[in-house]
């Protein structure tokens, strides 16, 4: 009886927090840092392996979800740089459960249903050649789609990144292809990952489960300097739920309101004094110049 009128509230609470930010702007790219799954597993007594699969469900759900409400991109973080100091036989399982995803997704109709574009950051070349492979088919069986965009940052590091864009730069600029003070932040933003394709874009707002607040090299350049909102939550990810999505994008909406009513609040301030500088200005006129205007 608990369990069920636990879930009556659940879904309450959901459909209440649905309706909720369906009024407001929502984030056009959420990035997730999807922490946890190696705790998760340890507390409920399982190997590490069955964490990672369960953890791979949850992000199934992440992406309808974010389909759903209207969210145009969505990047996860599946594996970092650091990852690659794990355990030869955790990396061999969790490549291949990857692989399987990959080759899931080039599978499910909802991908096409969805006009999915899937494409993979990081150093590829780091990676499995199976996995690099059930990658690039994924990334040719939904090449002309637009609808939705799935980045999987796998083999990634931020600073990796920005280091191999700038050595793309350099050596245009070595050939003569491009002029140094023709560099901009669009040159920069268009030599990230993924190689030879679009940039991804600035993220909105960036999520990290666990209950650790960091951002772990994570997309620093397209979360830098663009007021991306950041929302940490306790969950391991294999307990991330519908709510704890809704409850972070409530909480980017919340911020551009304030954002929004401190701008306000500014040209309020600003105004009244230029009101008070132009007053002043006429009444320390001479009476000539008055009648004059």
């Amino acid at each position: 009886m608990l369990k069920y009128l636990s879930g009556i509230v659940y879904h309450t609470y959901e459909h209440l927090l649905s309706k909720e930010i369906a009024h407001s702007y929502v984030p056009e790219h959420i990035a997730i840092i999807m922490d946890g799954n190696r705790r998760y597993a340890n507390r409920v007594g399982k190997l590490t392996n069955y964490g990672h699969a369960r953890g791979a469900s949850i992000t199934e759900k992440v992406i309808e979800w974010s389909h759903e409400i209207g969210v145009k991109q969505l990047t996860v973080y599946a594996f970092s740089t650091e990852n690659f100091n794990r355990s030869a036989d955790e990396k061999q399982k969790l490549f291949e459960l990857i692989g399987l995803k990959f080759d899931d997704l080039c599978q499910d109709e909802r991908t096409h249903r969805r006009k999915m574009h899937i494409r993979a950051i990081g150093d590829l070349q780091m990676l499995p050649v199976s996995l690099q492979r059930s990658i690039k088919e994924a990334e040719r069986c939904t090449a002309n789609y637009d609808g939705f965009y799935l980045n999987v940052a796998i083999a990634y590091g931020g600073r990796q990144d920005i280091v191999q864009a700038v050595r793309k730069i350099a050596e245009k600029v070595d050939t003569g292809q491009l002029d140094p003070e023709d560099i901009t932040e669009n040159t920069i933003s268009n030599h990230l990952y993924p190689v030879g394709g679009n940039a991804v874009p600035n993220v909105d707002l960036i999520i990290r489960t666990g209950g650790d607040e960091r951002v772990s090299n994570f997309l620093p350049w397209q979360t830098s300097g663009n007021e991306c909102a950041t929302y940490f939550c306790a969950p391991f990810w294999p307990e991330f739920r519908k709510i704890d999505l809704l409850r972070s994008i409530r909480i980017y909406q919340d911020r551009l309101q304030e954002k929004k009513r401190v701008m306000k609040r500014r040209s309020a301030i600003l105004l009244k004094a230029l009101e008070k500088r132009d007053s002043e200005k006429i009444h320390n006129c001479p009476a000539n110049s008055v009648r004059g205007i």
